[in-house]
């Protein structure tokens, strides 16, 4: 991963946020039983990524929120909407959904958050019609992510249970 070019933002995100930006951004965030989604237009070098925490809070308040991946998936619908570029034209990747206390859970457990925010993300993104290029999700451990908005790779480092794994373009 090379350092940010001069003249570039480096944004990291918490959970709940998310950002859209052009060739000159990149995004990072550190992913435990959270779930990004990353979406990047080749042609015009734009895209963003989010952070959220859980699927759903099973209703729409006055205000989209970046924690539920639903209203999370909304908001950057509405960013690639105003930077007037059509959904299908976006590369997507997912990530995340780490067991952070798999000695608490069962393999098959159905109430497991990260596993239903990973399945809630590929239900939403293909409802939308958006098909995922590249996924690194379940799991155990926590996952950190660059986002280079200006050439679309994303380079991860996952720790799980004792042992690092690093790759370039996710």
């Amino acid at each position: 991963m090379l350092p940010p070019s001069e003249g570039s933002i480096d944004i990291f995100l918490q959970p709940g946020e998310l950002y859209f930006g052009d060739r000159h951004t990149r995004i990072r965030t550190l992913l435990g039983s959270c779930v990004s989604i990353t979406l990047w237009n080749p042609w015009l070098k734009i895209g963003g990524m989010c952070h959220f925490m859980l699927p759903t809070r099973g209703h729409v308040g006055p205000h989209l929120d970046g924690r539920y991946g639903d209203e999370a998936l909304a908001l950057l619908l509405r960013e690639i909407r105003a930077s007037r570029s059509r959904p299908g034209d976006y590369e997507v990747k997912l990530f995340g959904g780490g067991n952070m206390f798999p000695e608490h859970c069962s393999r098959h457990d159905k109430l497991s958050v990260p596993k239903r925010n990973v399945e809630s993300a590929r239900r939403m993104l293909k409802a939308h019609g958006l098909v995922i290029h590249a996924e690194h999700v379940g799991g155990s451990g926590h996952r950190q992510l660059i986002f280079d908005v200006g050439n679309g790779h994303v380079w991860l480092r996952h720790r799980a249970l004792g042992h690092e794994q690093e790759r370039d373009n996710a």
